[in-house]
């Protein structure tokens, strides 16, 4: 368990902290809203109060610097408060701004856009979603062909989005769009902060083999947006998302969720040894869960989200592989519980988004001269 790995640095006083706080906080029906949580969030409702018992607290972006609302807590104590909530069954906020798009307007957005949006992703006003994919585009990002036409200030953008998560919730979308000529090249990109209430944005859910809606395709007709919210330079797009891909990639797949998935493995199989290549079996994923928390809080450096494109790609296949390594052997413990069922299904696609495990291992094999 964690004490095992990744308790040095962490003092008795902060675990007492923490702990007191998640007593106090964590209110019976959020704590089966975390127990019942399927995909990468849980219920909307749980997931706005916790966020805003998080924000009143202080805790809700814990690697943010303090200057722009975090908390100062070193890795180890991040960790700890991450695998705190996990084992208290907090309900799940993975929010794309706390993670990924504030992180990136942080490194490399202007004054002006760190102090219009920081904030409302800190309050939990602001719900962000990506819009990369699209229905021609999916790992091979240089087909992207939503259009963005220079108007004076505004870029008008054309085209569509697809497997866009959580877009029928969110309040804004980052997106790369083509602003050259070119349709098959990484020049000529621009990256887009877009609020989802412009004229000319429609979110169509696609709804999944369990029923869930968890993605949709967005589409954009003429929609008008400034110039000023884009991220980077005109052209500059490709290069602002990759850093925002190494940052994403190495924080989607936490320890902190696979300690919840090994504990829901645990909770349905009974956790009563009667089966003993059962038990053995989750035994062997937990160690090789300690393993990966121990190189996840020893590779991620102090900088926020910052991780090299290697550590990234590492930590996002041995993360998303073991995740549905853990479903597998919750499925076969308990093969005819909905709940386990659904967990196995909404992550078969963890090993293909932000990138494929066959991309991630040929880009650690080039990184590394092979």
């Amino acid at each position: 368990m964690f004490d095992a790995v990744g308790a040095n640095g962490v003092s008795q006083a902060f675990r007492d902290r923490v702990d007191t706080f998640l007593a106090g906080a964590l209110t019976n029906e959020l704590r089966a809203a975390g127990r019942d949580t399927v995909g990468l969030k849980s219920t909307r409702a749980a997931c706005k109060a916790w966020h805003r018992k998080l924000y009143q607290q202080g805790w809700v972006a814990p690697a943010w610097p303090v200057e722009h609302g975090g908390t100062g807590w070193t890795k180890a104590e991040q960790l700890y408060f991450e695998t705190a909530c996990a084992e208290q069954d907090a309900p799940l906020v993975h929010s794309s701004g706390i993670r990924t798009i504030g992180p990136l307007i942080m490194a490399i957005g202007t004054p002006a856009q760190k102090q219009a949006y920081l904030p409302g992703i800190l309050k939990g006003e602001h719900e962000w979603c990506q819009g990369f994919s699209e229905p021609q585009a999916g790992s091979d990002l240089t087909a992207l062909q939503l259009h963005a036409e220079r108007d004076g200030d505004d870029f008008i953008l054309n085209g569509s989005k697809i497997w866009t998560s959580f877009a029928g919730d969110a309040t804004h979308m980052f997106l790369l769009a083509r602003c050259g000529t070119k349709s098959d090249e990484r020049d000529g990109v621009v990256m887009l902060l877009v609020e989802m209430d412009r004229p000319g944005i429609e979110v169509q859910p696609i709804k999944f083999i369990d029923g869930n809606c968890e993605t949709s395709q967005v589409f954009f007709t003429n929609v008008r947006t400034p110039v000023a919210d884009r991220l980077g330079e005109i052209g500059g797009g490709w290069a602002a998302a990759r850093t925002l891909m190494t940052i994403a990639r190495s924080n989607n797949t936490t320890p902190g969720l696979l300690r919840r998935a090994l504990r829901a493995a645990r909770r349905a199989s009974g956790e009563t040894g009667r089966d003993p290549a059962l038990k053995s079996r989750l035994a062997g994923l937990e160690m090789r869960l300690d393993t990966f928390e121990a190189l996840a809080s020893r590779k991620m450096s102090q900088a926020v989200g910052g991780t090299d494109r290697m550590t990234s790609s590492m930590l996002k296949v041995v993360a998303t592989e073991l995740q549905q390594a853990i479903n597998e052997a919750a499925v076969s413990g308990a093969p005819n519980e909905a709940m386990v069922l659904a967990r196995y299904f909404a992550n078969r696609a963890a090993t293909i988004y932000s990138g494929t495990s066959e991309i991630h291992r040929n880009t650690m094999a080039r990184l590394s001269g092979l």
